[in-house]
C-alpha cells in the first residue's frame, strides 16, 4: 500500500469504529422518539459542517443537475434515514445481532455490484476479504431470535448500508467529502423532520435528558462530522470496494464499547470474531503481501469504475 491508500485505509477504518461506537450510543435513546433523535443529530452536524464546507461550497451546489440532487436525497433517505429505520423496526422483532449480521454482508454485496455496474469482474482478492469479513461479523455477534418481518427489516438495513456507499461515488469527486457530507446532513435532518411527524405527530420531538443530550452530541459532532468526512475522504482514496471492508469494524467497535455502559460483554467468540474481521480487511485492502503483489486494482481502472459510476 502506498501513502495514499494507507491514509484511506486509517480513515475508512476510523470512521467504522466511530460508528461502531454509535451503536452503544444508541442504547441509551431508548425511550426518545427516533425520528425526533435523528433530526437532532443530523441538524446539528449539518450547523457544524457548514463551515466547513470549503470555498467555492455554493458554487459547487450549482454545478449540480436535478439527477445528482435527486442522488443526494436517496442517499440521505436509504442511507442515513431509512437504515436507521430498518435496524430499528427489525430489532422490534429480532435480537439486535440479526440485523447486525446482514449488514455484516455489506462488503460482500459492494464487492460485487461496483465492479458489475463498471462491467468488469469483480476481483478476488476484495471477494475473499469482503467474505472474511462477514465471517467474522457474525462470529462477533451471533445469531439471535427473530421472525420474517425482523429478516426482512434485517435486508433492508443492508441495502441502506449498501446504498450509503454506492450512492455516493458518482458526488462524491465534484462536491468532494466535506461538502457532500454537509449536504446530506441536511437533507436527512428534513427528511426525518418529515417522518417524525407522519409517524409520531406532534410528539416526534422533545427536550432530551441529561444522558439523551450526551448521546446526541456524540453522534451529532463525532460519529457524524468526524465520522462521515472521514468515512467519504477514505472512500475517495481507496474506492467504495475497499472502504467497505472496514464496515466489519462496526460491529467489533460496537462489541468493545458495550462492555463500558453495561449493555454487553466480550468474550472468546468476539476475539475470534474481531480476528477474522481483521484478516478479511487485511486480505480485501491490500495491507497483507500476498494482495499486494496479486490483488490491486491499477489506479486507472479505478477511476475508470468512478467515471462509470458518475454516468449512472
Amino acid at each position: 500500500m502506498n501513502a495514499t491508500t494507507t491514509r484511506g485505509a486509517l480513515l475508512a477504518a476510523l470512521a467504522c469504529v466511530l460508528v461502531g461506537g454509535s451503536f452503544t450510543a444508541n442504547s441509551l435513546l431508548g425511550d426518545y422518539p427516533y425520528a425526533g433523535g435523528q433530526f437532532l443529530r443530523y441538524a446539528l452536524a449539518f450547523l457544524l459542517l457548514v463551515p466547513l464546507a470549503g470555498p467555492g461550497a455554493t458554487a459547487r451546489l450549482r454545478t449540480l443537475g436535478a439527477g445528482r440532487w435527486l442522488r443526494l436525497a436517496l442517499l440521505a433517505a436509504v442511507g442515513m434515514v431509512g437504515f436507521n429505520l430498518a435496524v430499528l423496526a427489525a430489532e422490534r422483532t429480532a435480537e439486535p445481532a440479526v440485523p447486525g449480521v446482514f449488514v455484516g454482508c455489506a462488503p460482500v454485496v459492494v464487492a460485487v455490484v461496483v465492479p458489475l455496474l463498471d462491467g468488469r469482474r469483480p476481483q478476488r482478492v476484495v471477494l475473499y476479504g469482503a467474505l472474511l469479513v462477514a465471517l467474522g461479523a457474525l462470529t462477533v455477534q451471533g445469531w439471535g431470535r427473530t421472525d420474517a418481518a425482523g429478516i426482512a427489516f434485517s435486508v433492508c438495513a443492508l441495502v441502506g448500508e449498501v446504498g450509503f456507499a454506492v450512492l455516493a461515488v458518482p458526488v462524491l469527486r465534484p462536491l468532494g467529502p466535506r461538502l457532500l457530507s454537509t449536504v446530506v446532513c441536511g437533507i436527512a435532518a428534513v427528511e426525518s423532520a418529515l417522518a417524525g411527524f407522519l409517524v409520531d405527530g406532534p410528539d416526534w420531538l422533545r427536550w432530551p435528558d441529561a444522558v439523551e443530550a450526551g448521546a446526541l452530541l456524540w453522534q451529532a459532532a463525532v460519529v457524524t462530522v468526524v465520522g462521515f468526512v472521514c468515512w467519504y475522504m477514505g472512500m475517495q482514496r481507496i474506492g467504495a470496494e475497499r472502504a467497505t471492508l472496514f464496515s466489519g469494524l462496526i460491529p467489533v467497535a460496537a462489541a468493545c464499547t458495550a462492555p463500558l455502559v453495561g449493555t454487553g460483554s466480550y468474550g472468546a467468540a468476539q476475539a475470534v470474531g474481531s480476528a477474522l474481521v481483521c484478516a478479511g480487511v487485511a486480505v480485501g485492502s491490500g495491507a497483507s503481501p500476498w494482495p499486494t503483489r496479486r490483488g490491486r486494482a491499477p489506479a486507472g481502472r479505478q477511476r475508470a469504475c468512478e467515471r462509470s459510476l458518475e454516468k449512472l
